[in-house]
């Protein structure tokens, strides 16, 4: 009584579809996965596809992404963040206001209410949040800065959804509007937040690039983008091998191929853009008549910033660069569960023993270290052999394995531990796999 109820791999809703053995799948066929993680996202019963550019994300990419988010908030939190929600259905006359109506074009999802209102599906939220903090009448510089955030999905009308959750038609993004008294203070708080972003690609171990970016239709005078390194990237990135120097191709007048600080070649690659952060100053404040009052007691337009992330295109794209041809992996602080059990089969003979001391690890580690007491699953599948559900396993990215094999019946029991991020298999005590686990961060 007490001890947490076992995970069991059987009773978790995710439709695994995993290739046999080194089969080409799926490639090249119409409609079908264009990249590797995808494909893996499919396989591994991560996403299903709903309709073109919409996916169903299934209870363990759920996981995956509510960490993220735990992740995110911290990094947000840190720099003054206070997080709000702002509806998904926005009036056209704040997009008329600001231009955009007509400038987004297609790429908007437009409806008309019963009462012939027109709406459009946010796909970010410049004209809400400023109408917001303008209804604030006597908004004082002492209030300032305001840095307001939420996690939401976010519909955009792609033309072409393609590489699953990487370019989809709905998506989760965190958008950051920041607002300050001027513009020393405005870019003050454009570095804070570039800053947090670093540190949140840091902890997820991603080998990101921060890349000077154009402004595109959400404007301003100052942008950058967040880059993960990858062939499937649809950007084109130039790069000083020095690190001084870091740009989208679209930004650069005419052919420039070396780098402005010390000469060396600049080398081309392709990139997956995870984050974008932009200067507005004064762009959406001056149309919404957005002020504080001074000092002097006089009203001046708000300095703003916006900041966002792709939350489910982080996902997609931290399994790109960081999985093998036919495995999963996950950065570990973000994988939907950290630890695989796997019994011996059914039949064998430490059958018996093996399932009830691998078991009472299981309930041991749990109650040791309560926070990864949701993290643990039981591959309770025993008709398969251990190398099945080994397999298995490694394809869908647990970060550790703990198999009761041929050693289990030692005294004391031994157990196989794949610590698969770190490329290794070490045999220990039950002792020796809670110590291990003990250094396992989950946000």
């Amino acid at each position: 009584p007490g001890r947490a109820k076992r995970l069991l791999l059987s009773r978790l809703f995710q439709p695994l579809s995993l290739p046999m053995g080194s089969e080409e799948g799926w490639e090249g066929r119409p409609g079908e996965p264009t990249c590797r993680s995808q494909r893996l996202m499919l396989q591994g019963g991560l996403i299903h596809p709903a309709s073109p550019g919409c996916y169903c994300y299934l209870p363990p990419t759920v996981r995956a992404m509510e960490k993220l988010v735990r992740v995110m908030d911290e990094e947000m939190q840190a720099v003054g963040g206070q997080k709000l929600n702002l509806p998904s259905l926005s009036s056209a006359e704040l997009w008329r206001a600001s231009g955009r109506w007509d400038q987004m074009g297609p790429e908007l999802f437009r409806l008309l209410d019963r009462h012939k209102h027109s709406y459009c599906l946010g796909p970010t939220h410049e004209e809400a949040v400023t109408e917001l903090v303008a209804s604030q009448s006597n908004l004082s510089y002492k209030q300032l800065p305001l840095r307001l955030y939420q996690i939401t999905r976010k519909f955009r009308d792609e033309p072409k959804p393609r590489f699953g959750l990487l370019r989809s038609r709905e998506f989760y993004m965190k958008d950051m509007y920041t607002f300050d008294t001027s513009e020393e203070a405005a870019r003050q708080t454009y570095d804070q937040v570039c800053d947090a972003y670093c540190s949140l690609f840091s902890r997820l171990g991603l080998p990101f690039v921060k890349v000077r970016a154009a402004t595109g239709s959400i404007g301003g005078t100052m942008s950058h983008e967040f880059q993960l390194p990858a062939d499937v990237g649809e950007d084109r990135l130039v790069l000083c091998p020095e690190g001084h120097f870091a740009a989208n191709v679209e930004t650069l007048n005419g052919e420039q191929t070396s780098c402005p600080t010390c000469g060396e070649k600049l080398t081309e690659t392709k990139g997956i853009e995870v984050g974008h952060t932009f200067y507005l100053g004064t762009k959406y404040s001056s149309v919404a008549n957005a002020v504080f009052f001074s000092p002097e007691n006089k009203t001046q337009l708000v300095q703003m910033g916006c900041y966002g992330l792709g939350v489910t295109r982080i996902l997609a794209a931290s399994i790109e660069v960081l999985c093998t041809e036919d495995s999963i992996r996950w950065p570990s602080l973000i994988a939907p569960y950290q630890l695989c059990f796997i019994p011996p089969k059914r039949g064998s003979k430490e059958e018996e023993e093996g399932v009830a001391r691998l078991e009472r690890v299981y309930d041991d580690l749990a109650e040791a270290l309560p926070h990864l007491a949701g993290d643990l699953v039981l591959d309770d599948r025993t008709q398969l052999t251990i190398g099945k559900r080994l397999k298995d396993a490694n394809k869908l990215g647990y970060p550790y394995v703990v198999i009761a094999g041929k050693r289990v019946c030692e005294d004391p029991p031994v157990f196989e531990v794949w610590n698969q991020n770190a490329g290794e298999v070490l045999f220990l005590t039950k002792e020796g796999v809670i110590e291990l686990l003990s250094k396992v961060q989950v946000p």
